[in-house]
């Protein structure tokens, strides 16, 4: 498969600025892969396609405000640096990326706030990336308040508007509790607390896994040739408790859906021979394009995508090709909003 078959023109308006008022809101469009049937809903209608004892599979990490401004010493420019992921909880390095990257080499010291907190630069990584290390005498848990103080959601760069206070919130799912992404899982900031309970009370289950969103997500293709293409490694957690609960669903035929493609790339991760759901923790680069032959999920919620992204790639290999490409034509068509902040698609 070529990266040049998932280009298509993505009007600027529909990429969406804010979220839906109400989570449970937004649009949503129903895909039917056996008749290719398209369903314009909204999200709370998903209750109405699943039954008592189907699953539904949630990735419960939690983003933490992962962009920092910085100043650098002597000269006092302002740095942005965003915090990929901890290396080292006791020396407090940091993998991060600079911008701009051209100000910034080993030996330089940053300065947070009112100087609460200062880091010196030890590594380059990659062109925007550096290693940092900070200077901090007490304890972690202070360090870390410091953070979550002086640290800005980290809503993407494509939206143009400043940071609001309701992004601490939308920008997170209702469920998240394991702390570790820089980037929300999309596809589950639909669910409102209330749509979860009405589901819970008409016999639908949930499970969780953990995978940390890293910015690697959203790295552009720069191969024509998909087969070349590298993802970034994210961490990933597949307790034992959840593995028997999608075997089990398994093998009692219940339907089985995967909110959003990070839940997805973590069971692809972690599948036997036989094809069961094995617990799991390490990491995971696993790159979903089509063909691929899913061994678990029935159903698949997920939003819609940037051109020639990956999460379009896996998509498209869930809900078949020519499909979502037309999906993709039709929602365009209609107005449906685009990527972070956008609509759902609920594929079955």
């Amino acid at each position: 498969m070529k990266l040049s078959k998932f280009k298509f023109n993505l009007p600027e308006g529909l990429l969406a600025e804010h979220p839906a008022e109400n989570r449970d809101e937004s649009r949503m469009m129903v895909v039917h892969r056996d008749t290719g049937k398209i369903e314009h809903k909204m999200f709370k209608d998903v209750i109405d396609y699943f039954n008592e004892g189907d699953l539904f599979v949630l990735n419960d990490t939690k983003v933490f405000p992962a962009r920092l401004y910085g100043n650098k010493e002597k000269t006092g420019a302002r740095i942005e640096v965003f915090l990929l992921r901890e290396l080292n909880r006791d020396s407090l390095l940091w993998d991060v990326l600079v911008d701009p990257a051209r100000k910034i080499r080993i030996g330089n010291k940053l300065y947070f706030g009112d100087d609460d907190l200062v880091a010196e630069v030890i590594d380059n990584t990659t062109s925007r990336g550096r290693t940092l290390r900070f200077l901090f005498d007490g304890p972690y848990e202070e360090f870390k308040a410091i953070i979550e103080r002086l640290g800005e959601t980290p809503i993407p760069k494509y939206i143009k508007r400043a940071v609001v206070p309701e992004d601490a919130e939308r920008y997170q799912t209702v469920y998240a509790k394991n702390e570790g992404a820089v980037a929300a899982p999309t596809a589950g900031l639909h669910f409102s607390k209330n749509l979860i309970k009405r589901m819970e009370i008409k016999g639908i289950e949930f499970t969780e896994i953990t995978l940390h969103v890293g910015l690697g997500t959203f790295r552009p293709v720069e191969v024509e040739d998909l087969t070349k293409h590298k993802m970034d490694s994210e961490e990933a957690f597949i307790s034992e408790a959840t593995a028997n609960k999608v075997n089990a669903a398994k093998e009692k035929k219940h339907k089985i859906c995967c909110v959003g493609t990070t839940t997805m790339r973590a069971l692809e991760s972690s599948v036997s021979t036989n094809g069961h759901l094995k617990p799991y923790s390490g990491w995971t680069n696993r790159f979903i394009f089509p063909p691929f032959d899913f061994s678990l999920a029935d159903a698949m919620i997920t939003n819609f995508h940037t051109p020639e992204s990956t999460l379009l790639m896996m998509t498209s290999a869930f809900g078949g090709y020519e499909l979502i490409m037309e999906a993709y034509k039709v929602a365009i068509k209609e107005k449906y909003r685009f990527f972070t902040y956008g609509d759902a698609m609920l594929i079955l």
